[in-house]
């Protein structure tokens, strides 16, 4: 098992726009015993409610919406430049078509029951507290739903409290 160190919300250094926007993060999540994961690029970390959050978008037909669906809690990874390749491949391809972890070589851990990725530098730790999706009519600037869902395919929002943060040793 790799070690990593627990850090407290308010210690956590890193800009989540290079960390989301930039560099990505894998959104896991288990499943009757099977963890999926998948690429993601938006989302985001701040307060509601009084709690720490992180908040993640998935569009309806991922297939590791089934999995944060269905679970209680989820992982975020944060990973070095030296994966950006691997990163690419579990964005692209389905874990329903394939073993894509088995193939990518990432070791699934877990931490209170929590699966994420032993080559990360960053895992954060999340407990759901809401989910709604899109609506288009909600949307003030409608050039957005136009550009960003012509599929009508819009995400489920996902607001959930960070439980822990763990940096690599």
């Amino acid at each position: 098992m790799v070690n990593f160190n627990e850090i407290q919300p308010k210690d956590f250094a890193y800009s989540p726009f290079r960390l989301i926007g930039e560099d990505w993060m894998l959104i896991s999540a288990e499943k009757e015993g099977k963890v999926n994961t998948m690429t993601a690029s938006w989302g985001g970390f701040g307060v509601m409610w009084g709690k720490n959050v992180a908040y993640i978008v998935i569009r309806p037909q991922r297939y590791t919406k089934e999995f944060v669906d269905n679970a209680d809690a989820f992982s975020l990874t944060f990973f070095d430049d030296s994966f950006k390749k691997v990163l690419g491949y579990l964005g692209a391809t389905s874990g329903r078509d394939e073993d894509k972890i088995g193939k990518s070589n990432l070791t699934v851990q877990h931490t209170d029951g929590i699966p994420y990725f032993a080559e990360a530098n960053i895992a954060i730790l999340c407990n759901k507290l809401y989910a709604q999706e899109y609506k288009p009519d909600c949307f003030i600037a409608q050039e957005l739903n136009a550009k960003w869902y012509p599929d009508v395919d819009h995400h489920t929002l996902y607001i959930a409290e960070v439980t822990k943060i763990l940096v690599k040793e």
